[in-house]
């Protein structure tokens, strides 16, 4: 393979947390970049040591590694696509929306990791309130749970019409250009339906339900398959609707590892019988 090709490789970008087991953060990133043969680089911005069971420690990097980090993919390599999780504290996630507009990375799918599926939230009130007044407004789309959905929007949600209603307010409000609500923490029959707003079209978006408990790293899959998908050259509504498939795939063959909960299986082809 010659230079030229390789030069003509997708590339895309994760700025998130690093999992040492392996199921969510940059791991899950870029082994869903990979799937899709777009080459994954990498801003680490905190440390995880967790495991199936839970996260036992979290430590941040400086502000300081996670701007060198962007600026040196960015500079050199060049990115189609990137997109953002786990930021952690509130200097990160300002540095990164200050690198985003510095560098002018198009592209940007916003996973606002700060609050869990269970309703528990990550990161403190300063670090949302700059989320969502520094970053989420560069966003081409971002990804809310219901939980961070509910926090966005200054909505309850428990029916498909309030995710609607959070979606069109989320997307007036904050700016992004697209918002995916993500039904995985809802109950019932709206468990794993998603609610997608652009301005112009909502659009309920449903496939297959998987019956899994090992369901760690869905939600940074879907964000990762969405930026692969447009490094890729993809417009962003088919990006999402492939991404959705993309894990709903990797849910039917999720790795029954560990003691707690696994992770999806994002080389299902390999894993295929």
């Amino acid at each position: 393979m010659n230079a030229e090709t390789i030069s003509s490789v997708p590339v895309a970008l994760t700025i998130a947390g690093s999992d040492s087991g392996g199921g969510a953060g940059i791991q899950a990133d870029l082994r869903t970049f990979a799937f899709h043969c777009v080459h994954g680089t990498s801003a680490i911005t905190c440390v995880t040591a967790q495991n199936t069971l839970g996260v036992a420690r979290v430590d941040a990097m400086p502000v300081e590694a996670v701007v060198a980090q962007i600026q040196a993919v960015v500079e050199d390599i060049g990115v189609q696509a990137a997109k953002t999780g786990m930021l952690l504290n509130q200097e990160i996630i300002s540095a990164v929306a200050q690198q985003v507009e510095a560098l002018q990375i198009d592209n940007l799918v916003v996973d606002p990791v700060m609050v869990s599926r269970t309703g528990a939230q990550l990161i403190d009130d300063n670090a949302v309130k700059t989320l969502r007044e520094n970053l989420i407004p560069k966003a081409a789309i971002v990804t809310p749970n219901r939980y961070e959905a509910q926090i966005l929007s200054g909505l309850q949600i428990n029916s498909l019409d309030d995710m609607g209603k959070a979606a069109q307010t989320i997307h007036e409000n904050l700016g992004a250009k697209a918002v995916l609500v993500k039904g995985g923490g809802m109950q019932g029959n709206l468990r794993g339906v998603d609610v997608w707003f652009d301005g112009e079209k909502l659009e309920i978006l449903t496939t297959r339900l998987v019956e899994s408990k090992n369901t760690h790293g869905t939600g940074c899959t879907l964000s990762a398959a969405i930026a692969a998908n447009l490094a890729m050259g993809n417009d962003l509504w088919p990006a999402v609707q492939q991404a959705k498939e993309y894990v709903t795939t990797a849910l039917s063959y999720a790795l029954d590892i560990g003691k707690g909960q696994g992770p999806v299986g994002h080389f299902f082809s390999l894993l295929q019988n």
